[in-house]
């Protein structure tokens, strides 16, 4: 349909029938379910009517070809105009074959896997029934104590924008209408929810206008630029005002500065969320707010089936606001082809085939295994030698519970268990496994059993680890360590003087106090999704040497967060040849930096970087620098180094951080190999946000930065001019 036919339809449909499109329910409303002898009760509590559920615009969280099939069968008999539905879900890290969380993806640092592992997503829900993902989210985040932080990429702002475009296009590919296997995608969360208060979900959010659009509103930016379809409120507010009542952030900003026009959806229940923020005396008002604000469709409360007819007809709220609204739904549907075609890509017999296929597990699995970050290895405990005698010790060391939080349809019996994986992977040495400990709970007979296995074997192999219900959602948590029962289980392994190589299974940065000292090695395996296992045991016995880099730094402790590298020099820096100053900005019982540096990761084999080059001292708008840095693997394996690039603007309108990430290059090396990393280095690259919010660089002198992590760099000197 062209757009001129859109609207005439628009123009057909009454009042009502425009809001009860903006409305999105769960599918227990609606007819064609195995819910259908509950939809009278879920109506009355929500406040609607039948008439409402039977034009509403939208589902979410129903999967499976033939119930979606069924549902928009039933539903179109009753749609008058023969309007189809949308159907949507959160499939974050996959739709049932499962990948590592987004956090994982992100110490990756490949942005090819990671548009790979949306287009799988895409093409398992697309035959399921599925229209939209809830994804990508690309909040910023500098708190591991937020729960939702395992939805991130990370701390900085230009890889997070790298990664959303990926997903962007991963999700939706080239033409949503031709491409039936694909979704339509949702950035979320719209906007700076990663920076909570206190790590605290749901919690306030207040900043500078300058601080928001410099580090927490350039992923958003990325995604719209890559085409994405939709985009999500966030349950915070912004500066002072709750996310989908906010008029300057949703029209200013994302409609008018941006030039975003595709459909604008609350998160859950957020438009009521402003009565209990203080931002709406009643649904009415909060009715008024959000459509206003730009937001078109709402999901799971009434405020706008109930209350939008009234506000229009008393000439408080514009018609032509609900018309825009709808148009842009209709829209979306229309290039999703549900008009010619209400069933999209659902098919019960491409579903079989599809969802879950072995080619799809295997990308999972190399994504895992690229995904996982070794933080320390001592004397080469690992890789693990074919013949090992290990010991297998801890909660980890059989659960299936390594999905991690938004798991979709994702079964945790399906997941590969990492003491099934390593016993075959080592299948000349022997693995005992026992488990010492529950995630939550010890007691004396599992010490003694994992003390039993641990004395017949020569190197412990310890799995640990937050259950998924630590992270996600609602998962904030003021003490980041492992649990006691299971850092009780690490002294009494610790006692045998074995070599133990620690394996952690979690949704965020962690305090690793307790572990990273008792242990020669330590691997973060992140939650790493259906494969994880086999990725994780792969790791483990060196047929895949690990690669991954941390996107976020680990704290020493809680009391440090938020710690991240690209932070301020203060005006009273510590100096490290004179620590004992008092009166300089630092803790007294705690060093300032964190444990462990954004970009970190070691390899079981060994670089060596030889000199930075730049090509000139000086830089102007029409002729960047090129930056070049040879690395040589001088150890015995193949290895990959990702080499990147920071720049400091060594004086500013506004103090500038003490490093920027601008660029990477991961080099692929064989022993003795050697490489160069080369980057061009513009103008453009130099440019933030001014006092005044305008956009543009400063003349003057720039440091660049060129190492394996944001610590460990080298450092030369230009000037812009």
């Amino acid at each position: 349909m062209n757009n001129q036919q859109l609207m005439d339809l628009v123009n057909q449909m009454t009042l009502e029938e425009k809001v009860a499109q903006l409305l999105q329910l769960t599918a227990n409303f609606y007819e064609g379910t195995d819910t259908q002898g509950q939809i009278t009760g879920p109506m009355e509590e929500m406040g609607i009517t039948e008439q409402s559920v039977n034009a509403s615009g939208s589902i979410l969280g129903l999967s499976g070809a033939q119930a979606i099939m069924d549902v928009q069968q039933a539903y179109l008999k009753k749609s008058r105009l023969g309007i189809p539905l949308l159907f949507m879900a959160d499939v974050v890290h996959g739709f049932k074959t499962i990948f590592p969380i987004p956090l994982a993806i992100g110490c990756s640092w490949d942005l090819e896997l990671a548009e790979k592992s949306a287009e799988i997503a895409a093409r398992e829900s697309a035959v399921s029934g599925l229209h939209v993902t809830f994804a990508p989210m690309v909040d910023l985040v500098r708190d591991p104590r937020w729960g939702r932080v395992m939805e991130t990429t990370g701390e900085d702002p230009y890889l997070n924008s790298l990664f959303a475009a990926a997903f962007v296009r991963g999700y939706q590919g080239d033409n949503l209408t031709e491409e039936v296997d694909r979704l339509a995608a949702c950035v979320k969360h719209f906007a700076a929810y990663g920076a909570a208060e206190g790590g605290r979900d749901y919690n306030t959010v207040d900043m500078s206008e300058r601080q928001l659009r410099e580090y927490y509103l350039p992923a958003y930016k990325a995604a719209l630029d890559a085409g994405v379809e939709m985009v999500m409120t966030s349950f915070n507010t912004v500066d002072g005002i709750p996310a989908s009542g906010n008029e300057k952030l949703m029209r200013g900003i994302l409609r008018d500065e941006w030039g975003f026009d595709g459909v604008l959806i609350s998160d859950w229940a957020s438009i009521r969320e402003m009565i209990a923020h203080g931002a709406a005396e009643d649904d009415r008002e909060a009715a008024y707010r959000a459509i206003r604000a730009g937001v078109d469709m709402e999901m799971m409360t009434p405020c706008y089936v109930n209350h939008l007819p009234e506000l229009i007809q008393k000439g408080e709220v514009e018609e032509q606001l609900v018309d825009e609204a709808v148009l842009r739904i209709l829209q979306l549907k229309d290039k999703l082809g549900l008009f010619d075609n209400p069933f999209r890509a659902a098919d019960p017999v491409r579903e079989r085939e599809i969802v879950f296929s072995k080619e799809h597990r295997e990308v999972s699995r190399e994504l895992a295994a690229k995904s996982a970050v070794l933080l320390k290895n001592e004397a080469q405990v690992l890789p693990l030698q074919p013949d090992a005698n290990v010991a297998l010790i801890g909660p980890f060391a059989q659960s299936e519970d390594i999905l991690g939080w938004w798991a979709c349809e994702g079964v945790k019996a399906d997941a590969v268990k990492l003491g099934t994986a390593l016993q075959e992977r080592l299948p000349q040495g022997t693995v005992r496994t026992a488990q010492g400990s529950d995630v939550h709970t010890i007691t004396d007979e599992q010490i003694a059993a994992a003390l039993e296995v641990a004395h017949q074997s020569d190197v412990i192999v310890l799995a640990l680890g937050e259950d998924s219900e630590m992270s996600g959602e609602a998962g904030s948590r003021t003490d980041i360590r492992l649990p006691a029962a299971q850092l009780q289980l690490v002294q009494a392994l610790k006692a045998t003087g074995k070599p133990i190589a620690s394996v952690i299974f979690n949704g965020r940065p962690l305090d690793l106090h307790g572990v990273v000292h008792e242990s020669h090695a330590v691997l973060e395996a992140w939650f790493p999704g259906s494969e994880g296992g086999a990725a994780i045991a792969d790791v483990l016995t060196g047929a895949v040497n690990p690669s991954g880099r941390l996107t976020m730094s680990f704290p020493q402790s809680v009391g440090q967060v938020p710690v991240y590298y690209n932070h301020f020099n203060t005006g009273r820096p510590i100096n490290p040849d004179n620590t004992e100053n008092r009166y300089v900005s630092k803790y007294l019982d705690s060093v300032n930096e964190p444990l462990f540096p954004f970009g970190y990761g070691l390899s079981y084999t060994s670089f060596v970087y030889g000199e930075v080059e730049v090509s000139a001292e000086e830089m102007t708008a029409s002729n960047p620098l090129t930056v070049q840095v040879s690395v040589t693997n001088t150890g015995d394996r193949h290895g990959v180094e990702t080499v990147q690039l920071y720049v400091r603007d060594v004086s500013g309108d506004v103090v500038r951080p003490m490093r920027e990430l601008k660029d990477y290059v991961k080099l692929s090396l064989a022993p003795g190999e050697s490489g160069t990393a080369t980057f061009t280095l513009s103008e453009s690259q130099l440019r933030y946000h001014h006092a005044d919010l305008g956009y543009h660089s400063d003349r003057g002198e720039f440091r660049i930065m060129v190492g394996p992590n944001s610590s460990d760099t080298q450092s030369r000197s230009f000037k812009l001019v």
